[in-house]
């Protein structure tokens, strides 16, 4: 679908993460529409309002996700991030089901439509369970059907959509010398201009087919291809290592998700720092503060001459200033906007008769250069790990994919060990994959566990092997407690719908709930719920019937057994009376601790 609205030369086909909330709280609109609005506001009137941009993110940076964790709009007021996702999940919804609608009026929305979801792949399971809650809360399914909500993962999506890609629909940057004697350089330069084309091309194009049959490029992988999929977007940077398996055409994860902070965002950062660094950074956060209408402008200013910036650009880049910005300094700091960057130590930036920031390529490079680096620095680790050998091809996806700059680097990093390959329509690849998935979530047949997951359990101690400050004696018998029984460890591969069972007993006849703790850990080697780096990560919660005292003889205790599910892309559990057979309610929660 097209949004309304969008910059001048900034493709649409996406819509920003920006909400607006009125100043008492209600939904006001969301992308551009919202953006606009709160540019256009005036400028006392702007404080009141309530605007967010960019917030996907913070759910990832928030270490102690739960269902109260709030965000900060750009006034500084803060509203519960749960409000602000359903918010703009149930924008999401009303558009998705009036389009169908459209196409189908007797379209029956309640029972018809699955959901799909992407979140990053390193978003651990609190985040995905925040998202699903949101959902629940927006009103796309009800907590009592949650199989017509999937998670996908978004370099999974990502990959499910590459494979079916026909040549044509492909920008391959693998450096081939060419037969006329070129330069290498002037090579890949060409074939650069030659993908902006292509994409600026795709990005117009409104077309959204999903093949059912298989691409082309399929038919150059071979059972046992391996490749990695690195998914670049706003906020983050996640890289997936996928094998082919024939005849079914099944994919396996090789090894963990991996990725971390380096979006696009980190070069928006970088020219608010570089901004601080002319201005003043104290000047800059009373400007936000004071002007967050102006300062929305001026980043829009700013993301459509980074969109252009380009390895081999040799005229400078400039940035329109608003009045407002120029106006504010010269009454706050008594002097013009040329005298700041005639006095500021900043090299490669200039102030342009026209009244704009004119940034050199030299100025360009250095805002995109830690971003990249540390993307470039993240493939290579994961190229080296064992498991990760003979790759042969490098998807690149996601928004920050479109970017010349980050390309040129991956290419110049890489391209002598594998093909790097870029989707056309690189920025809805996710999009487009993630349809696929919602059609058939088994084709990722197998997944490595992101951390190692377990529970604390009393042993029988053993004296030499276990410390005394363990021992626990109860009925007269010696135990260990705290020991972490692990159910799966980290990196382990883990099949789709492989059950982990284990069994528990109420301790007492009438228990009505078992609550048990889920302890995590980023290692394997593991002993103890308290050695270094294992925390408490969630609880599994068992709802009992009550049972027929005559029934249930003391001497035989209840025993309830949970199956737990590792290999999809959330954790899910099972749980049944062994006795009656019957279904116990089990739940697994990750924003309660």
């Amino acid at each position: 679908m097209k949004w309304e609205g969008g910059d001048p030369g900034v493709a649409n086909q996406k819509t920003p993460t920006s909400l607006l909330l009125t100043p008492e709280g209600a939904f006001h609109s969301f992308g551009y529409t919202a953006r606009d609005y709160y540019h256009d506001l005036d400028p006392e009137e702007a404080q009141d309002w309530l605007y967010f941009e960019k917030f996907k993110m913070k759910i990832h940076s928030t270490s102690d996700l739960t269902m109260k964790t709030e965000l900060e709009a750009v006034n500084g007021k803060k509203v519960q991030a749960l409000e602000v996702f359903a918010h703009a999940l149930r924008f999401f919804k009303q558009h998705a089901v009036q389009e169908l609608k459209d196409q189908c009026p007797s379209l029956q929305e309640k029972d018809a439509i699955r959901w799909v979801i992407t979140v990053p792949a390193i978003w651990k399971q609190p985040a995905k369970q925040f998202m699903r809650e949101a959902a629940y809360k927006a009103g796309l399914v009800s907590p009592a059907n949650p199989e017509q909500l999937l998670i996908a993962l978004e370099p999974e999506a990502a990959s499910i959509y590459c494979r079916k890609l026909r040549l044509n629909q492909l920008i391959d940057l693998s450096c081939k010398p060419v037969a006329n004697g070129l330069a290498p350089e002037l090579s890949i330069d060409s074939s650069f201009r030659q993908a902006r084309e292509q994409l600026r091309r795709s990005r117009h194009s409104r077309t959204f087919l999903v093949e059912s049959g298989v691409g082309e490029l399929w038919s150059e992988m071979q059972a046992g291809d391996r490749y990695i999929v690195a998914d670049c977007g706003g906020g983050t940077v996640d890289l997936t290592v996928h094998q082919i398996e024939q005849p079914q055409g099944t994919l396996k994860e090789l090894y963990k998700a991996s990725g971390g902070p380096y979006g696009a965002v980190g070069v928006d950062l970088a020219f608010e720092t570089l901004l601080g660094q002319i201005f003043g950074e104290d000047f800059i956060a009373t400007f936000k503060a004071k002007r967050p209408a102006a300062w929305v402008d001026l980043t829009i200013a700013f993301e459509a001459r980074k969109r252009a910036a380009a390895p081999f650009r040799s005229n400078p880049l400039n940035v329109s200033l608003p009045f407002s910005f120029i106006d504010f300094y010269r009454r706050h700091r008594g002097q013009n906007v040329e005298t700041a960057l005639k006095r500021s130590s900043v090299n490669f930036v200039k102030w342009s008769s026209q009244g704009m920031l004119r940034m050199s390529s030299e100025a360009m490079n250095d805002l995109f250069q830690p971003t990249v680096s540390q993307i470039i620095r993240h493939i290579d680790d994961l190229l080296k790990k064992p498991d990760v050998k003979e790759i042969k091809f490098l998807f690149l996806v996601g928004g920050f994919a479109e970017s010349a700059m980050l390309q040129h680097a991956v290419q110049s990093a890489f391209g002598s060990l594998c093909r790097v390959i870029i989707p056309q329509d690189v920025g809805l690849t996710i999009l487009k994959g993630a349809v696929l998935f919602g059609l058939d979530p088994t084709i990722v047949r197998v997944r490595r566990s992101p951390l190692t997951y377990g529970v604390g359990v009393l042993n029988k101690f053993v004296e030499g092997k276990h410390p005394k400050e363990k021992l626990l004696v109860k009925e007269g018998k010696n135990w260990c407690t705290d020991i972490f029984e692990k159910f799966v460890s980290v990196d382990q591969s883990v099949a789709l719908g492989e059950v982990v069972q284990r069994s528990y007993c109420p301790a007492r006849l009438g228990q009505r709930k078992i609550i048990i703790n889920i302890y995590c850990c980023a290692t394997d080697d593991v002993v103890y719920i308290t050695d270094p780096g294992v925390r408490k990560c969630g609880t599994l919660s068992l709802e009992l019937d009550e049972v027929d005292e005559p029934t249930c003889p003391k001497s035989r205790r209840r025993e309830i057994r949970a199956s737990m599910q590792f290999g999809d892309t959330e954790l899910k559990v099972a749980a049944m009376d062994v006795r009656t057979s019957k279904t116990v309610r089990a739940a697994i929660d990750f924003l309660s601790n």
